[in-house]
């Protein structure tokens, strides 16, 4: 099916899919660990890449196929790799890209995991990172090395939803003959589309806005087949591997994900307002507000602010806490992307396991709180901050 062709929102339902001879109307899962061959010969021809087919459910699978497809049409990209989980994409991004002795430039805004992933277990293995403002491009620029193979950034970060220049960082990375990578989770290519802005490599943790209802975890990699063999080869032989049922189910969100994004947003920006009224917020951050550092560039870049909101409350844990533990809608949960609202406080959550020092670095407070607004009524989500905040 052409890229071409067809509006995201068509593509997000139609793209990728292949009916088996049972010319199915939803796309079939295909609950198999193996497939059968005709022949030896064919078997042979499979197992050397002589013939394309399906092999062996760790690396080839129809209904994983048929995301990955529809994925890359919707990113722009020439092939994706689908995994087990958003981390196992970076895992797999990493391992299939870079050698003992590599350097990365990363945002220090990112994901904690992501951040004991560079900093501690790739530091073992002879990979080292150097972290680095997500804003400041001039940062990146200093902390390029001689071996320096890779940029990572998310943008807007999570949880304070800083946002990067990519076509700036990306221009910089191209410079010094790096790859620049981007999560674009919290933008899925409905908001956002780093490619066309220079990224070389898009990653996603699928378990969010793609599934959209908290149901399975997932992730991907995408960009040019060039970049994405070694990744594929380590998927292969590590098998950080999508399960098919997982896959279909991504493949049923993808068909709403317009349609939820856009309500995701515009309930986030009337929530995000709503908190900027409030007396006993200190600080809102939400890069469809005016008052958003980066506004004009997620303007930019961006169609929309997303649905992630971050807020800092008066009177650090404590009552930040309080909010938490005084809702009874919203899920309190560190999940996001959901249809359900969810509310976390990041630094004894998502970011507890990294060090306070960089904690404090990434501008992660004791009185932050981060949500991910729901596709409940926006007048019911304010409600429900409000009982803890008004205390």
């Amino acid at each position: 099916m052409s890229t071409q062709s067809y509006k995201p929102e068509t593509l997000a339902v139609h793209a990728g899919t292949v009916r088996s001879q049972f010319n199915e109307h939803s796309e079939a899962m295909f609950l198999t660990s193996s497939f059968v061959f005709d022949s030896a010969a064919q078997a042979a021809a499979r197992f050397i890449g002589e013939e394309p087919g399906n092999i062996y459910s760790r690396f080839t699978n129809p209904t994983v196929t048929m995301f990955e497809e529809r994925l890359a049409a919707l990113e722009g990209a020439e092939q994706c790799v689908a995994t087990a989980s958003g981390m196992s994409a970076i895992l797999a991004c990493c391992m299939g890209l870079l050698k003992s002795g590599d350097h990365i430039v990363a945002s220090r805004s990112i994901f904690g995991a992501t951040v004991n992933l560079f900093g501690t277990i790739f530091k073992r293995f002879g990979v080292e990172t150097t972290f680095v403002s997500a804003t400041d491009v001039s940062a990146w620029s200093a902390a390029v090395r001689p071996n320096t193979r890779l940029f990572f950034l998310e943008t807007p970060s999570n949880p304070l939803t800083e946002v990067s220049d990519i076509a700036a960082i990306a221009a910089v990375a191209k410079k010094h003959g790096a790859l620049l990578a981007v999560d674009n989770c919290f933008c899925t290519p409905i908001l956002q589309r780093p490619l066309e802005l220079g990224a070389d490599i898009i990653i996603h943790s699928a378990t969010k806005y793609i599934d959209g209802q908290g149901r399975v975890l997932g992730g991907a990699v995408l960009g040019g087949k060039k970049v994405m063999e070694p990744v594929y080869q380590f998927l292969r032989t590590a098998g950080p591997t999508l399960s098919a049922f997982n896959a279909w189910v991504f493949l049923k969100g993808l068909e709403t994900l317009k349609i939820r994004m856009d309500a995701h947003s515009a309930n986030a920006l009337a929530v995000a307002q709503w908190l900027e009224a409030q007396p006993n917020v200190a600080r809102v951050f939400y890069p469809g507000l005016p008052s958003h550092p980066q506004h004009v560039l997620a303007m930019k870049q961006q169609k929309t602010g997303g649905g992630i909101v971050s807020f800092e409350v008066k009177g650090g844990r404590e009552a930040a806490w309080r909010v938490i533990d005084s809702t009874r809608m919203v899920s309190i949960t560190a999940n996001l992307g959901d249809t359900k609202t969810t509310l976390t406080h990041p630094a004894t959550t998502t970011h507890a396991r990294i060090t306070p020092e960089a904690r404090a670095a990434a501008g992660i407070t004791e009185g932050l709180l981060r949500i991910a607004v729901g596709l409940e009524a926006v007048s019911d989500i304010q409600d429900d901050l409000a009982r803890g905040l008004n205390k």
